[in-house]
């Protein structure tokens, strides 16, 4: 293997190299990114200024910022001025605080058009950092693969040409492979980070991102996904087949903080809450996000067959116990970074392929999320670890989003079984709810762009309109049944009975991802924001909170998947505020900075407008486009109805409708121009609260107060002012 490596590496064929001097980590920056431009060969070292520092921190605001100017607003995904960019951020590296090892991917989305923005973990975006660069920017295409490889010990970078005879497309080949190829032995494998996807992201829309670290307890290479958005896509239109950093030297200073005590004071409260309290509260050293299986099925708010039912009998068999015990290897620091003790990156090991390209092999699958649960399996109406793992496995290595795949395959099932599509259109394939293998067989057409797994890889949006199109579907049945809305497909929760949930989905910048907000137990379990001004509040603070993380290289969870014990007493207990101070505290030790708690709001909202009026730009960013599928908001169908009769029926008789002798079909219709009526009620105070016009648009007052004022921004939100 080591010889067929060494021949391997010597026939990646060099188009250009950049020679420099690495630049040094001050206080969180190296005030410096790298410009890769794949059609002209060339490299540019682009000055960070105290501005952009000052306006977008780093991270997905940096993204932001170079995408803007890089594309116009005609820009397609798949043209050569698209961008990839890559920024982890001020706080990313650091090792004294769990959570603080992401970076954000940002590009324009095959599926939305608009900007998507991805926080992801693994070693790529602190190794880039401490190579010199706080951003890696890449434009243009190759016309054949290339790898960009970043050695930032020696100071080079390099644009190689993948040879003929190099037959590894997929992740786990690929991150395997080339770690292997650039580390100097074992121990420096740890120093090695890939960034790959694989053949699905070639032929579908739905293309993720995997970044890779080396598990040095396993021995093995493992990713973390960059997922969402079709991210992937991008990354293999531009005939990229990885991108590799090495960085040898990581220490607790390489992030040269203004005032490394206040990082370790701040970790070592939060460290001391982990080892006390995670066992007690949401066990994520032991089956990571998969706890909320369980939850969310005795909340009624677990996907089951396309998102019509918010529970299922059958759910027992995906509970996070089954995970621990049959899969999930215990006792693993599994961390994505240096420090990280809440360690959720769960792994099952050794285990066997049973279908596809790979069957027979035995391997390391980084399974499985909560999403992927929810999406694979209950919302296909596929109650089977071992198929969840399989399918876990197959769409990491292939570069296809779990959430994306889940929804389209659910959205297929419901279709099939309704007599939208038959055995004609699916290649002779029976895509009923439960049919696991059908699934499986549609994941790996999708990985070759054949058969129906050409048409789901478009993504749900572009499916429905294919069976509109093609097929004389009802357009109108199928919007409210296709979980998608700006082109993305829906992550995992049921929100029919959350309007602020149905809010946080539907009027997200990129398109339904739970990581703006997620409102549904202080919504509807709680009871805490009753009125539109409470929800109105909750989706501005919030989303803007989550925000602040992918402009700093955290993650989320160590925020509020684990609380310290009296955190229920605390004025506002849903905002974690002992957390909060501690994120100012970390923000303020790395910077040598004295921003409050507000401030943090106040980053984040220069780069959440901006990213809002980014959507302007490409033609979207208004409220036509705010405007969800009726599936999210209640019960399309009678069989959904009747499934929760009793709750529908006490809600309607609340509200003064007189349902006596009413069909199922009568109260359908009042329920729902009840909820939409809602609904358009809550954009209005959203809009307010965010100091929008009535239509979605910043106003200019607001982007003054902002400072993001500038003279393009102005330019474009004049025209849609009320």
């Amino acid at each position: 293997m080591t010889a067929n490596i060494k021949e391997l590496r010597n026939a990646h064929k060099l188009l250009a190299k950049l020679e420099y001097q690495p630049f040094k980590v001050d206080k969180g920056y190296t005030n410096h990114s790298l410009y890769v431009n794949l059609t002209d060969k060339t490299f540019e070292i682009k000055p960070v200024t105290e501005q952009m520092k000052e306006i977008f921190i780093g991270g997905r605001g940096f993204g932001l910022w170079y995408l803007w100017n890089a594309v116009k607003s005609t820009t397609k995904w798949n043209d050569p001025e698209n961008e990839i960019i890559i920024s982890s951020g001020p706080i990313g590296g650091i090792t004294q605080y769990p959570g603080a090892g992401k970076s954000a991917v940002v590009t324009l989305s095959p599926l939305t058009g608009c900007p998507i923005d991805c926080n992801v973990g693994g070693y790529f975006g602190p190794l880039l950092k401490f190579s010199g660069f706080d951003a890696l920017e890449i434009q243009g295409k190759a016309e054949k693969d290339v790898i960009i490889f970043i050695d930032g010990n020696k100071g080079l970078v390099t644009i190689e040409e993948v040879p003929d005879n190099f037959e590894y497309y997929d992740t786990h080949q690929l991150a395997e492979v080339y770690t292997e190829m650039f580390a100097d032995d074992e121990f420096d494998k740890r120093n090695v980070s890939v960034v790959s996807s694989g053949r699905g992201a070639e032929n579908t829309l739905i293309g993720m991102l995997n970044f890779s670290f080396y598990d040095v307890k396993r021995k093995a290479v493992r990713v973390k996904q960059a997922g969402r958005g079709g991210t992937g896509t991008v990354f293999r239109d531009k005939k990229i087949r990885a991108l590799i950093v090495k960085y040898k030297g990581v220490t607790g200073d390489s992030n040269a903080p203004a005032d490394k005590q206040k990082l370790i004071n701040a970790g070592l409260r939060l460290h001391r809450e982990i080892y006390e309290l995670d066992k007690l509260q949401n066990r994520m050293r032991e089956v990571g996000t998969a706890h909320l299986v369980e939850v969310m099925n005795d909340y009624d708010l677990l996907p089951v067959m396309n998102c019509q039912y918010g529970s299922h009998p059958d759910a027992v068999k995906l509970s996070s116990d089954v995970f621990k015990e049959k899969f999930f290897t215990q006792g693993m620091p599994d961390g994505c970074w240096y420090g990280c003790s809440m360690a959720c990156a769960k792994a099952v090991d050794n285990f066997e392929l049973k279908t596809g390209p790979y069957k027979g092999q035995k391997v390391v699958v980084d399974a499985a999320e909560y999403e992927t649960i929810a999406g694979v399996g209950s919302d296909c109406g596929i109650f089977d670890p071992e198929y969840v793992v399989e399918a876990n496995f197959y769409c990491d290595t292939y570069g296809i989003d779990t959430i994306s795949f889940g929804n389209i395959i659910a959205f297929a099932m419901e279709c099939y079984e309704r007599g939208i599509i038959d055995k004609e259109v699916t290649g002779g394939l029976e895509l009923k709810f439960g049919n696991k293998e059908a699934a499986l067989e549609v994941l790996h057409q999708m990985a070759r762009g054949e058969g129906f797994g050409k048409i789901a890889g478009m993504g749900v949006k572009r499916m429905r309109e294919y069976f509109v199109e093609k097929l004389g579907a009802d357009p109108k049945f199928l919007r409210d049944i296709s979980l998608e809305c700006k082109g993305l497909e829906y992550s995992h929760y049921v929100s029919k009975e959350s309007l602020a949930q149905q809010g946080g989905y539907a009027l997200t910048n990129k398109g339904p991802q739970h990581d703006e907000a997620w409102l549904i137990f202080m919504d509807m379990v709680n009871k805490q924001i009753p009125t539109f001004e409470d929800k109105a509040e909750a989706l501005h603070y919030f989303p803007l909170f989550r925000t602040w993380f992918s402009l700093n290289g955290l993650c989320k969870l160590p925020w509020n998947d684990i609380e310290p014990a009296d955190n229920a007493y605390q004025p506002e207990p849903n905002k974690v505020p002992e957390h909060v101070r501690n994120y100012v505290e970390i923000f303020n030790g790395v910077t040598g900075k004295n921003i409050t708690k507000e401030d943090i709001i106040k980053q984040s909202e220069r780069v959440y407008n901006f990213q809002r009026i980014f959507n302007l730009k490409m033609g979207y960013g208004t409220r036509e486009y705010d405007m969800p599928p009726y599936r999210s908001m209640g019960p399309v169908t009678i069989e959904e109805y009747e499934s929760r009769k009793e709750r529908y029926d006490k809600q309607l008789k609340d509200l003064g409708y007189d349902i006596e002798g009413k069909t199922t079909e009568e109260k359908l219709k009042m329920l729902r121009e009840y909820r939409e009526n809602q609904y358009q009620q809550l954009v209005d105070a959203v809009y307010k609260r965010r100091g929008w016009t009535k239509n979605g648009v910043p106003t200019i007052e607001k982007v003054k107060e902002l400072g993001i004022d500038f003279p393009e921004v102005i330019e474009l939100i004049s025209k849609y002012q009320d």
